[in-house]
């Protein structure tokens, strides 16, 4: 019988859906979410206990008392289930990562209180084990019939949620093109039918939604002979520069690069100095705050970014220009076009 810690099965990341070699030995996709990947494991037997366990082997449950009652309540015993934890934000009546990361740090107390506002939902997509039988060395296409079996019969409700799952390529591309303009969906997963469930592998493909757009450099950390990461910028409707998001920690030959572009834009650092009309994220300090119109960024990035507010996904550092002007910058609100480049 699986205990936790179970190492899950990972993705690796790809720029395009595989070819028809791939296709013709036949594929699953499935809607990839933006969450946190969970198990969750019903006990064997009564006075047991629901456990929750993170990707890295940590139990949480602890932090997520609705999913526990939910749990004891709609699941049979013997169980684990692997899939996406996500949080629904009751206000904005939408899914919300800041949320989810809020309640993933939350304990006891304060778990439950956070739990009315923000209640979670787990999106599953594989079943590891059902009445206690081992389901790993079952063909993907086994154990996602099996999991659709579970749902059907238990007449499952929230916070279960099947994912979505398709093995026809148009259907995955039209949810690749337009399911992941809406909140929460980021790409798809291919799993091939007949794979085992190999903890660790990278046995999956993942694919994210990424739209090339530009963005002003609005600020940096480090210093501008050596940046570590670049904070964007887009001026809204009223001309206010605004922070919509960041990119990752750029890599030694994208630092180096923006060094040269720095210095060689502005020698002797005469930057103008300038505040954002939008707090980004919690921090309020930056090493390094400045602003040039003609400094512009392109980034790959999703169309989050063209919504506003703090931009959470990784963007890809590619090249920048200097001969951009203010004007050439997308405003906020200017549509999905604006972010297609």
């Amino acid at each position: 019988m699986l205990r936790p810690p179970v190492e899950p099965m990972l993705a690796q990341a790809a720029e395009a859906v595989p070819g028809p070699a791939a296709v013709r030995a036949g594929v699953a996709y499935e809607q990839k979410l933006d969450g946190h990947r969970a198990l969750v494991f019903t006990p064997a037997g009564p006075g047991g206990t629901v456990l929750v366990q993170t990707r890295r082997g940590a139990l949480v449950q602890d932090r997520w008392p609705d999913l526990v009652a939910a749990a004891e309540a709609q699941l049979p015993p013997g169980l684990a289930l692997d899939g996406e934890l996500v949080v629904w934000d009751t206000e904005a009546e939408r899914l919300s990562f800041e949320a989810l990361q809020r309640r993933a740090a939350t304990r006891a107390r304060g778990a439950l209180a956070l739990a009315v506002k923000w209640p979670a939902f787990f999106v599953a997509f594989d079943l590891l084990q059902h009445d206690g039988q081992e389901l790993l060395t079952r063909p993907y296409a086994e154990r996602r019939a099996l999991l659709e079996n579970l749902f059907t019969e238990h007449a499952l409700t929230a916070p279960w949620t099947l994912c979505p799952m398709t093995t026809d390529l148009a259907k995955a591309r039209e949810w690749l093109e337009s399911w992941t303009d809406v909140s929460g969906v980021e790409g798809i997963l291919i799993k091939p039918l007949n794979s085992r469930y190999l903890p660790g592998y990278r046995g999956w493909t993942k694919i994210r939604r990424r739209d090339t757009t530009e963005t002003i450099v609005g600020a940096i950390t480090g210093t501008p002979t050596r940046p570590q990461l670049l904070v964007l910028g887009r001026h809204d409707q009223d001309g206010r520069l605004r922070a919509v998001g960041r990119t990752v920690p750029l890599r030694p030959d994208a630092a180096r690069q923006v060094a040269e572009r720095l210095t060689a834009a502005a020698p002797g650092h005469p930057w103008t100095g300038a505040k954002f009309s939008a707090t980004w994220g919690s921090r309020d300090v930056l090493d390094t705050t400045l602003v040039h119109p003609a400094l512009v960024a392109e980034v790959s990035a999703d169309r989050a970014i063209d919504h506003g507010g703090n931009f959470r996904h990784p963007l890809r550092f590619q090249r920048l220009r200097l001969d951009a002007t203010v004007e050439d910058v997308p405003r906020f609100g200017a549509g999905p076009a604006a972010a297609a480049g």
